[in-house]
């Protein structure tokens, strides 16, 4: 492979003028036409009868050619079938996405098992029963007669299209974790990525035999490209696993992987000892398809310590732009921002430019980061709103007394509270590019993190946030925001978008409706209650001249944990549809909950003891003062009506803490050691607080 100029990559950004436009460093050898891909397949044909892969077709445009379900009829779509694939299971964790091929349904369930569903009837054709455990999945690749897919301890596994017996099995080992990741099916190979690993790398294999034919590591080794932006030996465990499954061009000859975060053994928000750049974490990088040699990247976060991997499956489309149609890459996700990138070179007709941003010099902070010239399509600044103001006000306020700070700001040892965060704006939902609108859109997610090298390994989501969202909808040919919708949940966790020719816009949320938009301008048109969290997309087919809508209902604890309903419902909808909806399961608890279960006022004499941990089970409280999430004894107190409850900061404490309640604004003490204050609840409901002192330490008054 090709060096990367050390020039380009170790001083980078840093040698980019402020304001200029930035093209990505690209060896010499890169700059000569990519090798052409003897299928002439594009990436850029909609589905029609099949919706053939995760993501629809080779670009992951998440749109369907078909339009018979449309404005005029939409309120008669109504579920046609519905198949409880594991029998009625409630658990586990479902992320997979269905394709359909030839009429059929493929869909792997939270135990790891495949199933084949007719897509006219709902009837189970055939399962494979997995003997290697359960495991995060989050699609199937089928093509060439089988049906691929992954199991736990790095197995890739290939399965007879029409029975579902096993044709092959092999063993992928020594590439990092084989997990999560859609497979991807294009001309007899499989691209598969792996994640969570000390490093991680995307492959190409053989769809006949299961032969590895070529890997690229997102963390380069000494001699290959990008290794020169890692300090010492940092690369070894620099993470940069490729989470999200890839996009193909075939004219082109390219596939466009996009790598994690940086990381360490210690934490991804500690970045003291892996000085440079760190590519090619944080990147989307071109790939030839047939050898795998690097062709160009974007680096989307310089060094980063925020866990805001851009990892979004990139979007390809051929969009004009001041009259010349381009072939453009879609990419940026968590960031809350689209970068907009030539997909034969990685320019930007747009305008990119990179910033400047705070900086750390113990955490070898990079001096700036990429912007695009048409800015963010969500807030890059956690709003601090007076206490008191309407609840639930602005979803992306800040939880109060914690140090708050822009995008990209430089943290140490105390935690600084930044939006999107690490769970949004966008995160592995998929995103969606119409052909009849000429916009890409996105779920979104506000999920504020406060990052320190005190905190857990990826940031402290604020216990009492709101966790919120919407969809967004994004000029495809100038990168500005066309139209944006809030919502009551976050939508970016896999709730992928689709969109159709007759300008619907179909989403899943985390309480299990289904629902319709208009792709043109966001109102709501209609929904449907699954049963179950949605974390997959949703899907159109056609078999017999019927079209049809299809959703796998299963649910994730992301981000609101076993509070999301889970399910295993394998749903199919068309005009006159006649099956009727589950019953509505008990919504998702919007707020981050506090630390541990609910205590009985009674028990503890109507008080709380800052800066003390509790056991509930021994009526004990920690014998030394406690500043973390826990550090309220109890956290969670539950009293009627008109009771008057105690807040003390125990004697034994260094100095002063204290609670502010919020959002309603109902208190604000400061109390030295030994001191306390007393307030009398009057209304239902329930009543964050925190400490001023040290805000991680929150706890919740329930009143009843």
């Amino acid at each position: 492979m090709a060096k990367l100029p050390r020039r380009d990559l170790i001083k980078g950004a840093a040698a980019t003028a402020v304001g200029a436009a930035l093209v990505p460093a690209i060896p010499d050898s890169a700059t000569a036409a990519p090798t052409a891909a003897p299928s002439a397949q594009r990436c850029d044909l909609p589905g029609g009868r099949d919706f053939p892969k995760v993501g629809g077709n080779l670009g992951n445009q998440n749109y369907s050619a078909l339009s018979r379900i449309n404005r005029g009829n939409i309120r008669r779509l109504g579920a046609t079938w519905v198949n409880r694939i594991e029998g009625g299971l409630t658990t586990g964790t479902n992320q997979s996405t269905a394709v359909a091929v030839d009429g059929v349904l493929y869909i792997e369930s939270a135990l790891g098992n495949v199933h084949a569903v007719d897509g006219v009837t709902g009837t189970t054709k055939w399962v494979y029963q997995t003997t290697r455990g359960t495991l995060t999945r989050r699609g199937v690749g089928v093509g060439g007669g089988m049906v691929f897919t992954i199991a736990g301890d790095n197995w890739l596994i290939a399965l007879d299209q029409e029975t579902g017996a096993v044709v092959w099995e092999r063993q992928v080992d020594g590439y990092g974790n084989v997990e999560k990741v859609a497979v991807t099916y294009h001309d007899g190979v499989l691209h598969v990525g792996t994640n969570d690993g000390p490093r991680g790398a995307a492959l190409a294999i053989d769809a006949g035999n299961g032969d590895v034919l070529w890997h690229f590591w997102g963390t380069p080794g000494p001699g290959e490209p990008g290794h020169e932006t890692w300090e010492g030996e940092s690369w070894q465990e620099g993470g940069a696993t490729p989470w999200l499954h890839p996009a193909i061009d075939p004219e082109l000859g390219l596939v466009y992987w996009t790598f994690g975060n940086a990381r360490t053994s210690r934490s991804a928000q500690d970045g003291s000892t892996r000085g440079g750049q760190n590519l090619f974490a944080n990147s989307i990088v071109a790939l030839d398809l047939k050898t795998g040699e690097y062709r160009w990247h974007f680096q989307s976060i310089h060094h980063d310590i925020w866990d805001m991997d851009n990892t979004m499956a990139p979007v390809l489309a051929d969009v004009r732009i001041r009259g010349r149609m381009r072939k453009l890459v879609y990419y940026g996700s968590k960031s809350g921002m689209y970068f907009v990138l030539d997909r034969r070179d990685g320019s930007a007709p747009l305008g990119i430019d990179e910033l400047p941003v705070p900086q750390e010099p113990r955490q070898k902070t990079w001096p700036t980061q990429p912007f695009p010239r048409q800015g963010p399509w969500t807030e890059h600044q956690v709003v601090a709103q007076p206490l008191g103001t309407t609840v639930p006000g602005d979803p992306n306020r800040a939880v109060p007394n914690y140090r708050t700070g822009p995008i990209y700001s430089a943290h140490w040892d105390e935690p600084i509270l930044t939006t999107p965060g690490h769970g949004g704006g966008a995160d592995w939902n998929h995103q969606s590019f119409s052909h009849s609108t000429g916009l890409v859109y996105t779920g979104y997610g506000y999920v504020a993190s406060a990052h320190s090298l005190t905190e857990a390994s990826n940031g402290l989501r604020p216990p009492g946030e709101y966790q919120t969202g919407g969809v967004v909808a994004v000029e495809a040919s100038s990168n500005e925001v066309r139209w944006r919708r809030r919502m009551p949940y976050s939508l970016a966790h896999g709730n992928g978008i689709l969109t159709t020719a007759s300008d619907l816009l179909f989403i899943g949320q985390p309480d299990g409706y289904l629902i319709c938009l208009d792709a043109r301008h966001g109102q709501e048109l209609w929904r449907f209650q699954t049963g179950a969290a949605i974390s997959s997309s949703p899907i159109m087919y056609e078999v017999d001249g019927q079209q049809y809508l299809a959703v796998y209902a299963g649910g994730t604890g992301i981000p609101y944990g076993n509070s999301a309903p889970r399910g295993d419902f394998l749903w199919a909808f068309k005009v006159g549809g006649s099956v009727a909806p589950a019953p509505a399961p008990a919504p998702p608890v919007v707020r981050r909950p506090v630390s541990g279960g609910p205590v009985e006022g009674a028990a503890v004499a109507n008080t709380v003891v800052i800066g003390r941990t509790y056991n509930p089970t021994t009526g004990q409280y920690g014998a030394t003062e406690s500043t973390g999430v826990n550090g309220m004894g109890p956290t969670h107190l539950r009293v009627p009506v008109g009771t008057a409850v105690t807040f003390t900061n125990h004697a034994g404490n260094a100095g002063v803490r204290g609670a502010t309640q919020f959002f309603e604004g109902l208190f604000d003490v400061r109390l030295a050691p030994g001191e306390s204050f007393t307030f009398t609840f009057t209304a239902a409901g329930e009543y964050f607080f925190n400490d001023p002192g040290s805000p991680r330490s929150t706890g919740k008054i329930e009143v009843y």
